[in-house]
């Protein structure tokens, strides 16, 4: 099974099976390489309907002259185990990034997340950021606002009372019942505009069925999340009466 970097010729036979259709699997039997790579290979570079060979061999030549000129990153900046395949975590960093980007999320959002999550220990100061992604202090100052405005980082200060920015188990629960209460109040205005605009109105009709799905998608969403935090990680609270309560969000 051939090994290295994929070949401009290998970018576009990829191109080509994707244009027929076919899967990542059969695409890298044909090429005799695994599946990861050719998964790899194509999230990072525009995706299934995106992917563009030409295109995806220049970015790939752009990357590994940023690493060859970039300079050695410092060892207290690693926040990574002993052993691991730093070129193999780049490849994966850049896939998660484009996911990320592909599910909605700014670039550099983008970027800052994916690295927070593949350091070992989830956090990370802003000088940090910016030595291990190579981009200014204000890149990562406009994007850590963006992420905490989704409840996707927090902020903690560490015991030199530095601000080091947090991706840990609480976020993602955090983050889903952020969600679920914007859900909640837009249905709340959709039933309010079915009172101004008249219950027999079609406009009203339609805002009706929104207020409805978002209450049954709501409810569903957080019943879920609650028993997932509970199961996964045993840290739900039990209310008055039994019920589950949702821990107070990080300030």
């Amino acid at each position: 099974m051939p090994g290295g970097r994929l070949t401009q010729q290998e970018r576009q036979q990829i191109a080509l099976g994707l244009a027929d259709g076919l899967a990542y699997a059969e695409i890298a039997r044909g090429l005799e390489r695994p599946t990861s790579t050719i998964t790899r290979e194509v999230m990072r570079n525009g995706g299934y309907t995106a992917y563009r060979a030409d295109l995806a061999h220049r970015a790939t030549e752009r990357r590994a002259h940023r690493r060859r000129s970039a300079s050695p990153r410092g060892q207290g900046t690693s926040a990574r185990a002993p052993g691991w395949d730093d070129e193999a975590v780049r490849e994966y960093e850049e896939m998660f990034t484009t996911i990320l980007m592909q599910s909605g999320l700014p670039k550099m959002m983008s970027r800052v997340l994916a690295c927070l999550y593949t350091t070992d220990f989830g956090s990370l100061t802003a000088a940090e950021l910016v030595q291990r992604l190579q981009v200014s202090p204000a890149s990562v100052s406009k994007a850590i606002a963006g992420l905490e405005s989704m409840i996707l980082v927090r902020r903690e200060r560490d015991e030199r009372r530095r601000e080091r920015y947090v991706v840990d188990d609480d976020i993602w629960y955090q983050s889903m019942m952020h969600n679920a209460r914007a859900n909640a109040q837009l249905a709340e205005i959709a039933r309010q505009g079915v009172n101004i605009l008249g219950r027999d109105s079609p406009a009203a009709a339609r805002l009706e069925n929104v207020a409805r799905f978002l209450d049954f998608v709501g409810e569903g969403i957080i019943q879920a999340t609650e028993q997932a935090r509970e199961i996964l990680y045993g840290t739900t609270e039990t209310g008055p009466g039994g019920t589950t309560e949702p821990q107070p969000e990080h300030e």
